[in-house]
């Protein structure tokens, strides 16, 4: 991020191209940062919001393939870069590399969004052109996506820490570590609810299907604030913050945000979608998700059949990770049925037993599994709780991350001699 991220400005859709140098004059054929910080127009700061959004899209498929394969969701099998099923999994006594793609790439591509977040501010915050209303509105969008895409950094480096202020490319903050970093995510989705309350959204969104006014913004602001919380353990913030957003126990499990993808020009295709049965570039679900799954499960459709068994470098599968059907499939960022298992986990550890019951119970129903039978105490509701979240939220990012918080790493199935399950990823060469 030091050397290339912070000093570029995420791709817009109304820029041609970004320079990895910096230039002494402008862009002659489109706007620069400059035009933007001036006096932007609705129009510009509209199209900053759509690069934004846009942005948060990139490199996301190395993003899930690291998590999923240190969280043995999965593996990525690829005749062209073997280090998928090596430097991830620790082989042949290796280890995880600062400077390769699986940390360089998702790392980068995160901090150019909070880039084009600070340019966003900066520029509704010097306009004249709208109202105050509707400068909240960009404020608040985009202090919330800057949260965002810091928790995603953060989830892969965990205690080696990430960096929170990083305004001035000049002058950047220090590393922060862990919990220094939550809280300071925690605080700024706390200023953004505060822009966005009241507030006036004047730009379109293409993921926001029923959040994309003020109020559905802030509910989908709590609800990334309520995972925040339940990573600080936080359980009574959680639940405050639930109730804020938009969780839903009778609600449609899918509702929610996504990234979304199209075939039309200068958009871009879902990079988790791989046809089933592919072969070279293949995607395929770890063996233990169908033999862990309760009978009757729907869920097993996540991870369909291949007609021949996948295998490379002692690994195989004969099932196709099936989440994303079609390259224009849908990529969620949050959605009901993550806050509704939130919910469950807070219950669970605040020992409000029978609430935490009755929400696995939901989730259970809408899976074809009859209600929870077991023991009303937070050891085994957390079992419960940790199993419904393996298999509701398969490949959306979560597993791994699950298991490092209660300390469970050492759960998951080694499938070789000599790997290794690893606790984190390490900066980018780049931040040494």
């Amino acid at each position: 991020m030091k050397r290339y991220s912070l000093n570029l400005v995420l791709v817009l859709l109304i820029i041609v191209s970004v320079s990895s140098c910096k230039k002494d004059y402008g862009n002659l054929n489109s706007p620069t940062v400059e035009d933007f910080l001036a006096n932007a127009t609705q129009g510009e700061l509209n199209n900053l919001v759509s690069g934004t959004e846009s942005g948060m899209r990139n490199n996301l498929s190395f993003y899930l393939d690291d998590v999923g394969t240190l969280g043995r969701e999965g593996y990525r099998f690829s005749n062209s870069e073997p280090r998928y099923v090596t430097d991830l999994l620790g082989a042949n006594e290796g280890t995880l590399s600062s400077s390769n793609f699986y940390i360089a790439n998702p790392w980068a591509a995160r901090y150019r969004v909070v880039k084009n977040c600070n340019v966003l501010i900066q520029a509704a915050n010097n306009s004249s052109l709208i109202t105050s209303q509707q400068k909240n509105a960009y404020i608040g969008f985009a202090r919330t996506i800057k949260a965002y895409q810091l928790l995603l950094n953060l989830n892969l480096t965990y205690t080696n820490g990430i960096r929170i202020n990083v305004n001035d490319p000049a002058h950047l903050g220090p590393i922060v570590g862990y919990d220094e970093s939550l809280n300071a995510i925690a605080s700024l989705l706390d200023s953004a609810q505060t822009d966005l309350t009241g507030s006036l959204v004047s730009f379109p969104l293409a993921g926001f299907n029923g959040l994309s006014d003020a109020a559905g913004l802030v509910q989908f602001n709590r609800a990334i604030a309520a995972r925040v919380d339940v990573y600080r353990e936080d359980w009574t913030g959680a639940l405050d913050d639930l109730d804020q957003s938009f969780f839903d126990p009778a609600g449609d499990l899918a509702f929610g945000a996504y990234h979304t993808f199209g075939t039309g020009s200068g958009d871009q295709l879902n990079p988790m979608f791989i046809p089933q049965n592919n072969t070279g570039e293949i995607r395929v679900a770890h063996p233990s998700f169908a033999a862990d799954i309760e009978t009757g499960d729907d869920r097993l459709s996540k991870a369909t059949l291949r007609i021949n068994t996948a295998s490379l470098n002692d690994l195989s599968s004969d099932r196709d990770v099936w989440v994303y059907t079609s390259s224009t499939a849908t990529l969620p960022i949050i959605r009901n049925e993550e806050l509704i298992l939130i919910f469950a986990e807070a219950s669970i550890r605040t020992a409000a037993y029978a609430d935490a019951k009755d929400a696995l119970y939901i989730i259970r129903s809408a899976h074809n599994l009859p209600d929870y039978a077991g023991a009303l105490n937070e050891a085994a509701l957390t079992d419960e709780l940790l199993k419904q979240r393996r298999y509701s939220l398969f490949y959306e990012g979560h597993r791994w991350i699950d298991l490092r918080r209660y300390n469970r790493l050492a759960t998951l199935p080694v499938d070789r001699a000599g790997d290794d399950v690893w606790e984190l990823f390490p900066l980018p060469v780049t931040e040494q």
